[in-house]
Parts: C-alpha cells; structure tokens; sequence
C-alpha cells in the first residue's frame, strides 16, 4: 500500500514540474535508466514527500519503467493491435509482489483464451476476470466487452483443488462457485415467484420492507429482480463473514447487475443498494486489489450519494422512522474508512488524514464497554441485540434495555398482524377458488386489492366479463372486403393467410400486412385458434398452478434450493448493521501507522 501511496505522490509532482521520466535524461536511447538523474530527483523529492532517498528512488524508477513499457505497448498496439493489459492477480499468485504483471493480447479473441494463457503462465486453474466491477463472459470477445488497450484486469481465484491426483475432486471444485452462483439465482428466483397464498409453515417466501420493517408494495417485475439482488447481497454477506472473499465478491458482483435492472426511485427508499456498494469495495481491500481504485471510488460515491437519498442529509429521514442513527454510524465509518484509504492510495494525504479523523470519532463512540455488553446479555439478551441496543442509545444501558424490550415488542406485532394478513388471504382465496376461479387469477386480485376479498372478487368479474366480450366479438363472422383481400393477394400472401390476417385485424390492411410479414406469411396456430378465458376453472385445482408456490407437486430439488438459501437470510432485520469493527480496528491502525510516519527521510 505504501508504494501506491508514494508513486501517487511522486506522479502529481513530476505532473507539476513538467517532467516526463520516459524520455533523456532519466532514460536512456536503450530505455534504460538514467541512474544519476534520478538518483538526483529523488533527494530533491525525498524531504518532501516524506519518504527515505531510497524509497523515493525506488518509486521513481518504477514509474519510468511503466512509463517505458506502456509507451511501448502503445506503440505495438498501433503498428500490430495486440494490446496490453495489467493482470491483478491473487496476492498468492504473485511471485513478485512489487512487480506488475502483464498480458499481450488481441483483442478479438475471446476471454475463454486469455484465461487459459494465464492459468498456464501463472498456475491459476480456475479463475474469473473482472474488469471495472464487471465479470467478463468467457465466450464472448474482449472488445465486446469493452476491453482496450492498457486495461486492468483483476484475476479473481474461484476454487483450490486439494489434491491433483484425485482428478474427480478437482472437476467437481471446478464447478463449485458456479454451481453456488446459480444455486443461489435459482432458489430466489424461486421465491420471487412466490406471492404469500400458500402456508407459510411448508412454503416459505419473501416481502422486502423499508427501515421500519413494514412490507413496501413493488410491482411484481420490479420485485422479482429486487429480491435477486438482495438474494445474491445476502450470500455474499454470508461468505464475508466466513473470510471468503473470492466468492463473496462473485456474488456480490451479481447482486449489482440485477440491482442495475430497479428503478432508480425504488433504490433511493431502501439502503441496501448502498451497503452492497460498500460491501464490493471492502472486498476489492480484502483482496488487495485497492489498485481497482477508479471502480473503488465510483462505488464509494454511489454509496454516499445513496445513503444521502435514503437517510436525508442530516439523517432527519432516518431519525423520523427509526427515531435514532446511532446503529447505522457504522456504515458511515466503514464508508470513510474506505475513502480515506483510496485517497491515501491516490497520493492525497491530507484528504486520508481529515477522512481518518472522522472514523476515529465515530470508532470511539461505537465501541461499546465489555461490562455492560456482559450486563445486557445477562439479562436475557443476545450478543447482536445487546450491541445494536447500545450503539441505537449511545451506551446508556437503561435506555438500551427499553430499546431492545420496545424492538422486540415491534417485531413480535409486526409478525401478529402479518400472520393476520395471510390468514385473511388464505381464507379469500379458498373462497374465490370454491367459486371457480383458479388460483393464479384468484392470487392476483387479492394481491391487486390489498387482500380485501370483496373487491378481489369484483376485479375477478370485470376481468372475466371483458375477456367474454373479446372472444365473442373475435368469433363473430364479419364480412371480408374482397378488394382488401386482393391488395394482400398482389403482395404475394396466399388467399387463405390474407383472410385470416384481415378477421384477426378487423380489416385492417396495414396491420394485417404487417402480422403476415412478421410470421414469414403464415400465421401460427395459437393466433388462428385462440384459448378461451383462463379466469375460471369447471372445478377448483388441487394442485400447484404458478411456480414455487405450494408444496404439492413442487419438485424437491427446489425444495433444497430454497431452503438452501434461506439459510444465508438473517433472521434478524438489521444484522448488516451488527459489526464487531475487528475488521475496522485493524484498518484504522493500518492507516494510522501510514499517515503517522516519521517525516524524516533517511538515506
């Protein structure tokens, strides 16, 4: 880290004094270095970046030799198009570590290819390449996916084989992580499907809720890829806090394309979007691959900009609706912690000094006595509710105890009335059913009318007398205009197509012309028969009519999926704000040994 710090800080001075380390006298005809020059410019800048002459001559050779083979790669890019490109590999993948590693490539081979050369070159069996935040597709083509000339690519390790001798083990580790990611896209695709109509005891599903807990009403294809991306946020949650870093971030990379797809109003209700931001960027630390720091900082912002949409300004948002901040200042200090670590990365120290201070002051007050943790918990409270109970009040521990018995008496409400709403649902929708109506159709209008049956049921009657009346007046026989018809006949459609396209247009040339060009000229079965209405059924079904629904006839294979899944759901509402900052302490100190360093340069 501090050799990225000191070659920032070298960089925006060569910037300022107009010195190009790649040309004489600091590099020679042979592209060599030019050691008495920089020798020279290295006790200039030594005093004043606060680094030994040796470190800073270090860095300064580094950055000339970069200079020189990117200025190379430029050139062989322009007289050949094989481009070149930084690998950021594994931390235990380097045999180097202050040596950078490239690749030259073209660029319209497919990433399949270049994945192969490194896990030869390189020792690495199963990977995935990350550019920008985004997960490159094997089979597609490097400049289809927007990679050029000097891009980084961060190489993300995805399984170990143990052994090479147990070649069935290794084919099965090879698989694991994308078994995993779609495991997990299946089983909360699953539960997306799910709409609460069925027993909650055998068929479990989701409701996503605001900062109070209450249920938000989302339409059904906006909830859909919602709850893929909260599922796949969850998952990789879960391998973080197992130090699994590599495959958290496979998830967590996922959770931000689906989140991609949600309107931009929904992400500004809800903070989730923000914390995944957060959650990506603190395993690009993990990883070491702060060097995605364009990507890092983007996300950072996001972040930010999220938290500031969601919370308000000065947090009135939350306060209203939670009635206090104090468990969510742990985002923000991890939020901090992160932007000062980029902004020391990138050279500016004063920026990573002033954002430190911020964390320190939130750090000292989110860590809580041991004392009175043992106090809370020894009446009757667990570990997670003792701490957010005590960070929600600040450390007062009489305040905290009616906080979590209050929160508790919430919870235990909102899962009474929430019990009460899908015992009414269940009841309307077995008395919809006995009227005929399937449960698909009957499911949809209770959820239309806010589970209210009466109005269900009207809605179910509209519903079916407009479908009536549809049919009916498609199957009247009205009189084909015989000169409509031959217009058709002039194109070239066959005379039986012509008529057809004209009854199901209403007459309409243009618009039978253009069914009959979009069929090639032949109309498909289910246009010249169509079904009649599906709003009722002669006799109530008894089995499972909308996918994941009920647990008659589900297969058991997604049974295991979703149970599979709702394992990485925590059970309690705010678990993403319950951290122990073991992680941050040790960042905090990591910074404060950097920005604290003697600024007295030894030769």
């Amino acid at each position: 880290m501090a050799e990225m710090h000191i070659q920032a800080k070298l960089v925006n001075l060569l910037k300022q004094d107009k010195i190009q380390l790649w040309n004489p006298p600091y590099t020679t005809e042979y592209n060599q270095a030019g050691h008495q020059p920089l020798q020279q410019l290295a006790v200039n800048y030594a005093p004043i970046v606060c680094f030994s002459v040796s470190e800073v001559a270090s860095a300064l050779e580094s950055i000339r030799s970069q200079a020189v083979k990117r200025g190379m790669g430029n050139k062989t890019y322009r007289e050949t198009f094989v481009a070149t490109l930084e690998l950021l590999l594994p931390k235990d993948g380097k045999k180097d570590v202050k040596k950078k590693n490239y690749l030259e490539t073209k660029l319209d081979v497919i990433a399949q290819d270049i994945m192969a050369r490194i896990a030869e070159q390189y020792g690495l069996k199963y990977i995935k390449l990350i550019l920008n935040g985004k997960t490159l597709t094997p089979e597609k083509r490097l400049d289809e996916q927007d990679v050029k000339n000097n891009s980084k690519i961060m190489v993300l390790r995805v399984s170990e084989p143990e052994r090479k001798k147990q070649m069935a083990e290794e084919e099965e580790k090879k698989k694991t992580q994308d078994q995993s990611v779609q495991r997990t896209q299946k089983g909360f695709q699953i539960l997306s499907e799910r709409d609460g109509t069925d027993d909650p005891a055998t068929t479990p599903f989701l409701e996503i809720a605001d900062q109070k807990g209450n249920p938000l009403k989302i339409p059904h294809r906006e909830k859909k890829a919602l709850i893929l991306a909260m599922g796949f946020h969850e998952k990789g949650r879960a391998l973080m806090k197992r130090k699994q870093y590599d495959a958290a971030l496979c998830h967590l990379l996922q959770a931000d394309d689906q989140f991609g797809t949600c309107g931009s109003v929904l992400l500004s209700t809800v903070d989730n979007y923000a914390v995944l931001q957060l959650d990506i960027v603190w395993c690009y630390r993990a990883l070491e691959a702060l060097s995605c720091l364009d990507d890092g900082k983007q996300r950072l912002q996001r972040a930010e900009d999220c938290f500031l949409k969601c919370y308000g300004e000065q947090q009135q948002r939350l306060m209203q609706i939670k009635g206090n901040t104090g468990r969510e200042e742990v985002l923000f200090l991890r939020l901090y912690l992160l932007q000062s670590l980029l902004a020391y990365l990138d050279g500016n120290e004063h920026q990573a000094t002033q954002k430190l201070m911020l964390v320190e002051d939130l750090y000292g007050r989110l860590c809580l006595d041991p004392e009175k943790m043992t106090g809370l918990m020894g009446l009757g409270f667990s570990e997670q509710e003792a701490r957010l109970g005590l960070r929600a009040c600040h450390g007062n521990v009489d305040e905290a105890v009616l906080h979590i018995t209050h929160r508790r008496q919430e919870r235990e409400e909102m899962k009474q009335q929430e019990r009460e709403r899908r015992r009414r649902r269940m009841e309307g929708l077995a008395t919809l059913r006995e009227l005929g109506y399937s449960k698909r159709d009957a499911a949809r209008a209770l959820q239309q009318a806010d589970g209210d049956m009466d109005r269900a049921y009207g809605i179910l009657l509209e519903s079916t007398q407009a479908e009536s009346a549809a049919v009916t007046n498609h199957n009247t026989e009205l009189p084909i205009d015989q000169s409509k018809v031959e217009q058709l006949l002039y194109l070239g459609f066959e005379p039986e197509a012509a008529e057809a396209a004209l009854k199901l247009t209403g007459g309409d040339v243009q618009g039978a012309t253009q069914l009959l060009l979009d069929n090639q000229g032949v109309l498909p079965p289910e246009l010249l028969s169509p079904s009649p209405p599906s709003s009722l059924s002669e006799e109530p079904s008894t089995s499972s009519e909308s996918a994941g629904s009920g647990s008659q006839g589900e297969d058991p294979m997604d049974v295991d999926l979703v149970n599979e899944v709702l394992e990485d759901i925590p059970r309690h509402e705010e678990d993403y704000l319950d951290l122990t900052l073991e992680e941050e302490s040790e960042v905090i100190a990591q910074m404060k040994s950097y920005l604290h360093r003697n600024c007295t340069p030894s030769s």
